[in-house]
């Protein structure tokens, strides 16, 4: 009984927010140790569950990277970053379309969808959602000079179009999207999650960008956390 009206105290506490956000979209990047943790993966998705339940319209966009390394691992590639990005050659690309596309993302769906929700799977190749372009790395030389690096499929958001997420938003689905993007000539490319998310939010005018992460904070010139 004390879980009930405690849950009914919450929810009298939210509906002003519950209010003022009905209809809005808020975009989710969807990491960290809540997309690790059995407890905080179910407690996720029932938060999404409730969201849509109540008129707000989540859409999700998660990343995957240390589940990546893993499985490149276990297929006996070694995993190479520079400056924080994946260098991707086709096989490791094809690694991470298996990977993102198949293994997560249909697990956050199925997971949504068990607590009673309706949600969909996509990349940001289905529906021509996500147009993207090569990305290269800058990297000061000795000579004082810009050295450009080649890292592989790594690609950044060159254009959204959202007519696919509206779509699927008007017949009650959330959208759970895996970061990647299709190029001009139709190949696939592994964009990081936090860009793609902030892409969608800004495309759709969403009211909330939110960034779920284990990350501490920002850290500021001097290297400390703001």
């Amino acid at each position: 009984m004390k879980k009930l009206i405690d849950k009914a105290n919450v929810l009298i506490e939210a509906l002003p927010y519950i209010r003022n956000f009905y209809g809005k979209t808020f975009v989710i990047k969807y990491g960290g140790a809540a997309q690790v943790e059995e407890e905080l993966k179910d407690s996720f998705a029932q938060d999404i569950v409730l969201m849509n339940f109540i008129g707000i319209k989540p859409i999700i966009v998660h990343g995957g990277g240390p589940k990546i390394s893993e499985t490149m691992k276990k297929m006996g590639k070694e995993p190479k970053f520079v400056q924080g990005q994946r260098v991707t050659d086709k096989e490791t690309m094809d690694i991470v379309e298996m990977v993102l596309g198949g293994l997560i993302n249909k697990e956050i769906v199925a997971l949504i969808n068990s607590h009673g929700g309706k949600a969909a799977g996509l990349s940001g190749k289905d529906g021509g959602l996500i147009k993207a372009k090569k990305k290269m790395i800058k990297k000061s030389a000795v000579s004082g000079e810009e050295e450009i690096i080649d890292i592989g499929l790594v690609g950044e958001v060159e254009s959204v179009a959202p007519e696919i997420l509206k779509s699927l938003e008007k017949d009650g689905f959330i959208p759970v999207i895996s970061p990647i993007g299709v190029g001009g000539k139709g190949e696939a490319f592994n964009i990081n999650a936090d860009y793609v998310a902030s892409a969608i939010a800004s495309a759709l005018k969403a009211e909330k960008l939110i960034l779920l992460t284990d990350v501490p904070g920002i850290k500021n010139k001097r290297g400390d956390i703001i």
